[in-house]
């Protein structure tokens, strides 16, 4: 096999196994570890993978890769959309009860369904709270739900509401439940975000709830972005679409979270 031939297979397993490493590769195609290196060196120069300790990378899963809210929209769709109805029958039933919604993708197909959600009973109230500027546009007009926006600077690519500001609002808040999104999760690393700003927030929402529901689609299993905001003993219930690999259903049972397959 030729060098550019093999160069394209790496790149292609790269692509759909989101990593690869070294000893794999060279017992896969027979080589040794030094050619390894030098085919992941080529292929980085292209801008096809990213080089770690011991392998390599998809660019997409490097710990700052942060798609736009409008690029995970379309992505995972189905998955998301299981998630979500997972997460609306976990809704407080009481006569009242308050939820807050952290911004993101599959959250916002969660506000989706709230958009036209009524009381059990009539005379019952949700208190919702986001910081989320796309998802208090989507629960506005509801009249049976009460609305409140957390204040502070927008961040354009995710359009969260986020600053000191917003941690200091969250620190003197208690919901019921809140339902958070997360870049990744992992057994050692837990939950972490790619950006320092949005943590912060993600890590105030974690504290200041009685109940932490975490919405994540398989993809987020065992990644490991640049900022962590949450231990994974620091929720309750995770809610993905397939289980966990062995080494993070191990954790996840450890910290006592409760996991629903959506």
């Amino acid at each position: 096999m030729f060098a550019e031939e093999r160069q394209l297979l790496i790149a292609a397993l790269v692509a759909t196994q989101g990593r690869v490493t070294v000893t794999d590769l060279a017992t896969r195609f027979a080589i040794t570890a030094e050619t390894v290196r030098r085919d992941l060196d080529t292929l980085e120069a292209a801008r096809q993978l990213r080089r770690v300790h011991g392998g390599a990378v998809a660019i997409d899963r490097l710990s700052l890769s942060e798609p736009s809210l409008d690029e995970r929209q379309t992505q995972h769709l189905d998955e998301k959309s299981r998630i979500a109805d997972a997460a609306m029958r976990m809704i407080p039933a009481s006569r009242t009860g308050s939820i807050l919604l952290d911004a993101g993708s599959t959250t916002e197909l969660l506000a989706d369904r709230l958009a036209s959600f009524t009381p059990a009973v009539s005379g019952d109230q949700l208190l919702v709270i986001t910081n989320a500027v796309p998802i208090a546009g989507k629960l506005s007009s509801n009249e049976t739900i009460q609305l409140h926006i957390l204040g502070g600077r927008v961040r354009g690519l995710t359009s969260a509401i986020v600053g000191a500001g917003t941690v200091a609002q969250l620190g003197l808040l208690r919901p019921d439940i809140a339902f958070i999104g997360t870049n990744g999760i992992s057994a050692t690393f837990g939950l972490s975000t790619p950006d320092s700003v949005e943590a912060a927030v993600k890590a105030a929402i974690v504290t200041s709830a009685r109940r932490v529901v975490v919405l994540a689609d398989s993809s987020k299993l065992d990644q490991e972005t640049l900022v962590c905001f949450a231990a994974l003993a620091a929720i309750d219930t995770l809610i993905t679409d397939a289980p966990p690999s062995a080494d993070l259903a191990a954790a996840l049972a450890a910290a006592d979270v409760d996991v629903v397959i959506a």
